[in-house]
């Protein structure tokens, strides 16, 4: 069984659902291929298919076309993880911990951050969206806390509409550029959610 997924000119996370509910359709082994127009939608494939275990490969056709070929096999469930773990996400959606003073609020969530990196157990993952996708970008204060924490094996996202928005999606310099679906994925099969 194979099937082809036009997924060009479709927004941030859509490329992603639409493969993900493709693949739940599989009723044997065969090829996913779905079209995109940017690298970065590239990547939440690559990523979703490894989720699941399956091979995945791509080729750019043109400038703006790229082509995500996902060998499916039913039956296969993604990794969410080691049974009986506790999974735990931060969720950090402003560039300034709690609201009044904004100068106030950015020393704070500088803080969490150096906190954070010295507790026990560490967070599985950190979840950036809205402006604190700039903690995670070049010339944050925070950037050599979340290198660190990077290195002791803790997941990084940052949202990738909102890192355009914001016009730092070429300077994110810890973890990955991911999407809102994966957020919320990640959000969904967390046992413990902090939010600062």
């Amino acid at each position: 069984m194979d099937k082809k997924l036009d997924c060009m000119g479709m927004a941030c996370p859509l490329p992603v659902v639409n493969a993900k509910k493709a693949m739940e359709a599989f009723e044997e082994e065969g090829i996913l291929t779905v079209c995109v127009d940017n690298d970065t939608a590239v990547q939440n494939l690559t990523r979703l298919a490894k989720r699941y275990d399956y091979a995945v490969s791509s080729e750019k056709k043109s400038e703006q076309e790229y082509e995500v070929r996902i060998e499916v096999k039913p039956g296969k469930k993604s990794d969410e993880g080691e049974k009986g773990k506790c999974v735990t996400s931060v969720v950090i959606a402003s560039e300034c911990m709690g609201n009044g003073d904004d100068t106030l609020g950015k020393n704070l969530i500088k803080s969490f951050l150096f906190a954070l990196t010295n507790v026990d157990p560490l967070p599985d993952y950190i979840l950036f969206y809205n402006s604190g996708v700039l903690l995670a970008a070049e010339g944050s204060p925070a950037l050599e806390d979340l290198k660190n924490l990077e290195k002791a094996g803790v997941k990084i996202m940052s949202c990738g509409i909102c890192a355009g928005n914001f016009n730092v999606k070429e300077k994110i310099a810890v973890g990955i550029i991911s999407n809102m679906y994966d957020i919320v994925d990640t959000q969904m099969h967390s046992d413990r959610i902090l939010r600062p």
